[in-house]
């Protein structure tokens, strides 16, 4: 199996400026997702995550949730982060769909996808876990949330 390096170049831009983007970090890659509140920033740069490992579509099969906390906003996004790629190594999955929902310090999450087809999704990293650098989540002056952080692949 060919192994390619994720690219740092892509992007998806939904309605009213929410999407998701990836930066270049040396052999690591940046995520980013853009939203109308933090849980909609947090979907976002989850299916970024997903976009660093595939370009294929991936299905609605299965349903796994994940709960979450951390002291503040930008640690609750890298626990996040980490509870999604969990899930995606232990049940060798891929996820599509994401809802996020925020009380405070507690997430609770609900993750959509299918098993790793590996000639179909032809994975082009695995995600090994969410990094404090270039860690951010704020709210810009349009009032859009953003979030991001580099993930070690």
């Amino acid at each position: 199996m060919e192994i390619r390096p994720p690219r740092a170049d892509r992007q998806a831009k939904g309605a009213r400026g929410m999407g998701w983007s990836h930066f270049p970090h040396d052999a690591d890659i940046g995520i980013k997702g853009v939203g109308r509140s933090p849980a909609e920033a947090f979907e976002q740069a989850a299916l970024a995550l997903t976009a660093a490992v595939t370009e294929a579509a991936v299905e609605s099969k299965a349903e796994v949730a994940v709960r979450c906390q951390a002291s503040d906003l930008e640690l609750l996004f890298v626990e996040w982060l980490n509870a999604v790629i969990y899930e995606m190594a232990v049940r060798k999955m891929l996820f599509g769909q994401f809802q996020v929902r925020i009380e405070g310090k507690r997430l609770e999450g609900l993750l959509r996808g299918e098993p790793v087809e590996v000639v179909r999704h032809a994975p082009a990293c695995e995600p090994k876990g969410a990094t404090y650098t270039a860690l951010k989540v704020e709210k810009d002056r349009d009032g859009l949330w953003s979030a991001a952080c580099v993930v070690d692949v």
